[in-house]
């Protein structure tokens, strides 16, 4: 089956265009662009838009894309179908004119077959209208338009459809595993077919480790399922530390003739989740160490990059993580690949809502019409990643006590995704009632599962463990505030498998669900405009590390085992309040320019048995850091400029340092892009912008405006800073410095040279970078 990347040259139209529907609009007066698109993250956020606080304060409404292309006549007598990735929301797709579908998810992935009405030789035209105009359907940023990839699928008569090549792993040791494949074969002819399905597996390093070949004879206008076996010897077993793939190379022939052919990714590994043992996995007991994950990539908004996927992969990888929680939504699929690749444990979840919504217009609308065929989509899509460990059926839902006939309704989805997958368990993302209703009602939806997700439940492992002790559970949404207390269950419940804060990656929407306020204990819920960002994540929306990051590290015994936290000055006269998911108002810093004498609190994170601290060179005494205190030290001390030293000690002896410096005044401008070589149209540099002084350490405190030029294959994708209520835009060429840095993304355009990125600020020393564009072969 030929894959085409369908990315090119669309044409797109904010709003409804003018003139009657059904009129044919002026096309060249659309907007020429490449997707993925997010319309949302291009337009200016507003006090008064629709999607108020939840939505960040973006504008979302209509809009329309048109792409024009030749099929060429080869395809006469081929089945060509389009997928859609992913579309925020309510999609409407035609050919020449011809309704194909509407498809209300916008998370899900779907195909059409263009087929019937394709003109072969001849010029068509794709159109789709995308309605996200009703608001509120969310409660966090959704971004609007075709955000995720769209592909075209090219095959004859008789072919595979790549969702319905099924790979599992039912017996597997160190000594050899059994590979059982399920593969459909379609027959779109009007005669009898017979051809053979070749099933070839090639090992990590791309060796053939094994063939078998069966005939599947099908009738005309049928399809067949063709169960095969094959066994490998000492096979690479697929876990974090070492993400081993195979491929499964699935082919239909004619003799020697390739009638169709599809490539299916997988991994070898086993999944075991019990009560008394926890998780297993290859046999080996594994704690997670989560997070949660929305959808969106940051400041590209919803636009769904590979690169972008990858990135917040490698972010988490680097951060300590070994699994994610897609909330509240099945995810891009290059993000999956890339948790396959790089080695990360998956929660693929499905909705946020089933029939009581939390919104006025979100999926509940849809709900009842469509929830099979989107689990379908979830399932059917993902089950051969082995980065995927458990299917989740709903998050926080409204019938999770039997309301609304919630224990038949938890049954219902369980069962159907066991019909599609059953080697891998059902959770659900369960939250209690502020008092309303006794917790122990939620056992009609906990007996629908195979593992229990607790949402800010940690005060009911131990009481649930007396009444259910079978059950399996988590923490599938925690805070950070709270990160000690779950992962000190985690290390000593075996039923408690492991914790995912909420969430590991800030993102846009849900606004200051995280914030430190003053307005008093009354605060609302989330922040008023100019809020945009939930400001809850360890990690912020450019992917720099906060400091609850650094705690998780000391408390998960990985990386530096000590970390200063400094609490920065308040208002006089006033008290901080941190909401549920906030963190203090803390930093790594020690330059406080006019705070001379002043008394500041420092924290010390240490995963030591004590620490000591020094400023200046002068010992300001010892404090205990082990669980009793939280793994944290507290010390009261005057300012002065100069060095603030951590030491940490266990027993006598001294195990750790670190250290805080006064910094110089601003002077320079310093750039390091992740990536200095790119690839294709659309693959990604992410260039970190620091003001620094004379010294080259970071000034944590400049907050200079940045201005950014670019030439050569290239253009700025987004810009952006870890500021949670700034009012800057994320498209355009300045960006202001934010705790003395912000962020470039840059995007090759497709053609081979070098990017040259300047950045320039007054009164700083600018700085310039270089990133190569290859382009070989055609995507």
């Amino acid at each position: 089956m030929e894959k085409i990347l369908f990315d090119q040259a669309w044409r797109f139209h904010l709003g409804d265009p003018t003139g009657a529907r059904w009129r044919e609009p002026d096309y060249s007066t659309w907007r020429l662009l490449d997707l993925p698109h997010d319309w949302s993250i291009e337009l200016p956020r507003q006090p008064d838009a629709p999607s108020q606080a939840s939505g960040g304060y973006s504008q979302m409404g209509r809009g329309r894309y048109h792409k024009t292309f030749t099929a060429p006549e080869a395809w006469r007598d081929k089945q060509v179908w389009v997928e859609f990735e992913g579309v925020y929301m309510n999609a409407e797709v035609r050919l020449n004119g011809e309704l194909l579908g509407r498809h209300p998810y916008g998370y899900t992935s779907y195909h059409y077959d263009l087929t019937p009405y394709l003109k072969a030789g001849e010029e068509n035209v794709l159109t789709v209208l995308v309605d996200n105009d009703c608001q509120r359907n969310s409660r966090w940023y959704s971004g609007s338009g075709i955000y995720r990839h769209v592909w075209l699928h090219v095959a004859g008569p008789v072919h595979l459809d790549p969702w319905d090549v099924f790979v599992t792993t039912p017996q597997v040791s160190a000594e050899a595993a059994t590979i059982a494949v399920e593969t459909a074969v379609l027959n779109a002819s009007e005669t009898r077919q017979t051809p053979i399905l070749r099933s070839r597996i090639l090992g990590p390093d791309g060796s053939e480790a094994a063939s078998v070949e069966t005939p599947v004879p099908v009738g005309g206008g049928q399809s067949k399922a063709v169960a095969q076996q094959v066994e490998l010897a000492a096979p690479a077993l697929w876990s974090p530390d070492a993400p081993a793939l195979y491929r499964l190379e699935s082919s239909l022939l004619n003799g020697e003739k390739v009638l169709d052919a599809v490539t299916t990714p997988f991994g070898i590994r086993t999944l075991s989740f019990d009560a008394e043992q926890g998780f297993l996995l290859n046999g080996e007991p594994t704690l997670l160490r989560g997070g949660c994950v929305h959808h969106d990539d940051g400041v590209l908004g919803a636009a769904s990059y590979d690169r972008a996927e990858e990135r917040k992969v490698a972010l988490l990888k680097a951060s300590g993580y070994n699994a994610t929680r897609c909330a509240h939504n099945p995810p891009a699929p290059a993000f999956l690949d890339a948790c396959d690749q790089l080695g990360m444990l998956v929660i693929d979840e499905a909705f946020d809502c089933w029939r009581e919504g939390k919104t006025p217009y979100d999926y509940h609308v849809a709900f009842a019409d469509w929830w099979e065929r989107d689990i379908e989509s979830m399932v059917r899509r993902d089950r051969n990643h082995p980065c995927v460990i458990m299917w989740s059926i709903g998050n926080e839902v409204g019938e999770r006590n039997g309301h609304s006939d919630g224990e038949a309704w938890a049954h219902r989805l369980a069962d159907a995704i066991r019909a599609l997958d059953p080697t891998r368990p059902i959770t659900s993302a369960v939250n209690g009632s502020r008092e309303q209703w006794p917790w122990a009602q939620t056992d009609v939806v906990f007996d629908a599962l195979d593992v229990g997700g607790y949402n800010y439940q940690e005060r009911q492992y131990r009481p649930d463990h007396e009444r259910k002790p079978e059950r399996v559970m988590y923490a599938s949404e925690s805070t950070a505030g709270e990160a000690f207390e779950h992962w000190m269950s985690v290390l000593d419940l075996p039923y408690v498998i492991g914790d995912f804060v909420w969430t590991s990656l800030d993102y846009l929407g849900e606004a200051g669900i995280g914030r430190v306020h003053f307005e008093g204990a009354q605060g609302g819920f989330l922040g008023d405009y100019p809020w945009n960002q939930a400001n809850c994540g360890d990690l912020d929306l450019c992917g720099f590390k906060r400091p609850q990051s650094y705690y998780r590290d000391v408390l998960w015994e990985r990386g530096d085992k000590l970390y200063i936290a400094v609490h920065e000055p308040l208002p006089e006269g006033q008290e901080p309040t941190i909401t549920y998911w906030g963190w203090p108002l803390v930093a790594a810093d020690w330059t406080w320019p006019g705070h001379e004498g002043e008394t500041f609190t420092v924290d010390v994170y240490s995963a030591c048995e004590r620490v000591e601290l020094f400023a200046n060179g002068q010992s300001l005494g010892t404090q205990p850091t082990g669980r009793a205190e939280r793994l944290t030290g507290t010390f009261e001390v005057p300012y002065e400029a100069g060095t603030l030293q951590a030491v940490g000690y266990a027993g006598e002896e001294e195990v750790a340092a670190c250290e805080l410096e006064t910094v110089g005044a601003p002077a320079g401008i310093r750039l390091t892009a992740d990536r200095e070589a790119l690839s294709g149209a659309g693959d990604l540099s992410y260039v970190t912008v620091e003001v620094v002084d004379g010294e080259g350490r970071r000034c944590p405190n400049a907050d200079h405006e940045v201005f950014f030029t670019v030439q050569g294959p290239g253009t700025i994708a987004a810009v952006g800073n870890g500021n949670p209520v700034s009012e800057e835009p994320y498209r355009g060429h300045t960006r202001r410095a934010y705790q003395g840095r912000c962020l470039v993304v840059v995007r090759a355009d497709g053609e081979a040279g070098t990017i040259c990125l300047r950045a320039q600020a007054d009164g700083l020393d600018a700085a310039e970078i270089t990133i190569g564009v290859s382009i070989s072969g055609s995507e």
